[in-house]
């Protein structure tokens, strides 16, 4: 796949040009001069390529500059930068040096005098409840978390799983298991049972942390009596803790393995020495689902989601000591544990909520930041595009001066909500950071500098120390020829992950299999004559709803699961709100008939096993599905005719038949 496709006009002209005071004051700007660098152009080369007379590769010399750069802090110093004996799908980061992210995030802050009583999270509640966490609480909270974590037997290496609301405790579970060398796996808390119980299952968890419920749209969203069936299913949790956060802990059935946060946690000792670790000892477990429907469980290193998260928000986001920092997102998301790290590796101040963006008014959002003086905001597209519908009026009777940089990531924006964005909450004057980059690399491989003019709709360009590209079907660059084509990497970095859970054959398959050497990240780019790169969506077939991934083998899976249904195709539409809406094509047993009743069914099964996000929008009934000889479903074509786009070739397609069938139901 490449062609000489050109991007619309309306992507095609500078809306933010940032003033030369804005520039000179970043910290990305201080880097370049401590460098004798002149301009971006220059820096990402310095990051990516050879660099005459420094170092043999821009890569090892960035990523071992960036230690100091940032202040990170190794227990023990590594012997080099890394090792890429094995190539860069097993390179060692930072080989013979200790660390653990706990002790950069939230202990050397805490025990601080200047800065213990600092704010770590600001955190409000949908019913407008606020709570200030300071570093110094949160840092008891951890340890109390390590502590109980031991009790129950943990060491490093074991799995914890995190199925919680976003409240404060939720950070004090992820560092607590950083602190005792446990390995995090968050979970999202609007999985259904099935999606919950099979990361459960393939994680080998045996404890798990839950909550009563949390708030959603005022009205209460049960979690735990969810966890007991997933947990039912899964069979490996031992230990349940229970947080109270709804006061409606006792109305649950409760059994031998469960016990409250305020009994185990709470009573535990608010002192914990910081486990010691080697420096790609694994930190988190986190799942992307793939296209054949089991999720992907990705390995991350306490040093390379340290680095990484840090990076990108002290020079992209130009992190300052009085920020606050507000991303809209969920702890079982990347972009949860990204904030977290990224923001307190300088002990800045995490906004957290609750709640839904547009309750009880659709100010809530422009609300929080006047109120919380936010100065940096991220939030998805999808997110925006509902907020449009309420006009400007919510926004304008708000004063948003604080806001200083405005980020985005999830999924490709248009350009109509983009400007809306820059114009009604940026005030056109704050960057829009359109960030790309995914699960398996805890960050970005595409992303702004503040310091760059910005077209709507871009993501600048690669981000420091990435070296990535655009190539076509055979593995060869067409940046320069402005083509669309593959989004690779061309060689590792130290958050990229360092295998999946489920071994070495499905990494190597999944990701570099497809270019000798090379990381396929399976997303369609381009790059224009003025050298601003731009995302054109999956190039796999992910299903990307509203920013959360889903393989449509999950879904699929749990249409199945009814007795009425024989097969099913889940497939992208487009939607006009969430970018992708969920659309299912379903066969059904030879002796049953459709209605809308069964359709209803259908929709609450896959909100129930996989997630309400993932409810099809719409459920059409058909006698066959196209397929290729070997009976394959060729879901690309399925979603082709569903959106009205062009088949391209069909020829391997045994029964065209049901081609026609699909047509006439549109």
């Amino acid at each position: 796949m490449s062609g000489h496709a050109e991007l619309p006009e309306r992507f095609n002209r500078v809306v933010h040009e940032p003033s030369e005071e804005f520039i000179g004051s970043t910290n990305v700007a201080a880097f370049m001069r401590a460098h004798d660098i002149d301009d971006r152009e220059e820096l990402i080369k310095r990051t990516t390529g050879d660099v005459d007379g420094v170092a043999a590769s821009g890569i090892d010399w960035f990523w071992d500059e960036l230690v100091d750069s940032l202040g990170i802090e190794f227990y023990e110093d590594y012997d080099a930068v890394r090792d890429d004996t094995n190539g860069p799908q097993f390179t060692d980061w930072y080989p013979g040096g200790t660390i653990n992210a706990a002790h950069n995030i939230l202990d050397r802050h805490a025990t601080d005098a200047d800065t213990r009583d600092d704010i770590a999270c600001l955190w409000e509640g949908e019913d407008g409840a606020v709570r200030e966490v300071t570093f110094a609480d949160l840092h008891a909270q951890a340890n109390r978390v390590a502590n109980a974590l031991e009790g129950y037997g943990i060491s490093v290496g074991d799995t914890v799983a995190l199925y919680m609301p976003m409240v404060p405790e939720v950070i004090s579970i992820l560092y607590g298991c950083f602190k005792a060398g446990a390995i995090a796996v968050p979970i999202f808390s609007g999985f259904g049972v099935d999606a919950t119980a099979s990361r459960l299952s393939d994680a080998d968890c045996s404890v798990l942390f839950t909550a009563d419920g949390f708030f959603r749209r005022g009205d209460e969203i049960t979690l735990k009596d969810a966890a007991d069936e997933a947990i039912d299913v899964a069979g490996t949790v031992e230990h349940t803790v229970v947080y109270d956060r709804l006061g409606r802990v006792n109305e649950f059935d409760w059994y031998d393995r469960d016990e409250r946060w305020n009994e185990v946690v709470e009573t535990a000792s608010p002192g914990y020495e910081t486990t010691e670790l080697p420096s790609d000892a694994e930190s988190m477990l986190l799942y992307s689902s793939g296209t054949t429907g089991k999720p992907k469980g990705i390995l991350h290193t306490h040093a390379g989601a340290l680095l990484q998260s840090a990076k990108e928000i002290y020079f992209n986001f130009d992190h300052q000591p009085d920020d606050r920092f507000f991303w809209v997102s969920d702890i079982g998301w990347m972009m949860g544990p990204w904030t977290l790290l990224g923001n307190h590796a300088f002990g800045g101040t995490v906004v957290m909520y609750e709640g839904a963006p547009d309750y009880p008014e659709p100010d809530r959002f422009w609300d929080l930041i006047e109120r919380h003086e936010v100065t940096a905001f991220g939030i998805s597209p999808t997110a925006i595009r509902a907020l449009m519908q309420y006009g400007t009026d919510p926004v304008e009777k708000h004063d948003l001066s604080s806001l200083r940089l405005l980020g985005s990531t999830g999924e490709p924006w248009d350009p109509e909500s983009w400007l809306w964005f820059y114009e009604h909450v940026g005030g056109e004057r704050c960057p829009i950071l359109n960030i790309s980059g995914g699960t398996e690399i805890m960050g970005c491989f595409l992303l702004p500098l503040p310091i760059q003019p910005l077209k709507p709709c871009t993501l600048g360009g690669p981000g420091l120390g990435m070296d990535v590209d655009v190539v076509d079907s055979e593995g060869e660059s067409v940046v320069d020829d402005n083509e669309q084509g593959y989004l690779v990497a061309r060689d590792s970095c130290p958050s990229m992950t360092k295998g999946l859970w489920s071994g070495d054959e499905r990494y190597l398959e999944e990701y570099w299999s497809t270019w000798e050497g090379v990381w396929d990240h399976g997303d369609w780019a381009q790059v224009d004559e003025d050298g601003y790169w731009f995302l054109l969506g999956r190039a796999d077939d992910v299903l990307n709803v509203a920013g959360r991934k889903v393989g449509p083998a999950e879904i699929e899976s749990a249409l199945m699961d009814h007795e009425a249904v024989n097969q099913a195709a889940a497939v992208g539409l487009d939607d006009e709100t969430t970018g992708t809406a969920v659309g299912a094509f379903v066969i059904l047993e030879s002796d049953l008939e459709a209605n809308d009743e069964l359709r209803a069914s259908l929709r609450k099964i896959v909100g129930t096993e996989v997630g309400k996000p993932f409810r099809p929008r719409e459920i059409t009934f058909v006698t066959d599905l196209p397929r290729t000889q070997s009976g394959k479903i060729v879901r690309r074509t399925v979603q082709a005719l569903a959106n009205g786009e062009d088949l391209g070739d069909s020829s391997s397609i045994e029964n065209p038949e049901a081609l026609d069938e699909i047509r006439e139901t549109r």
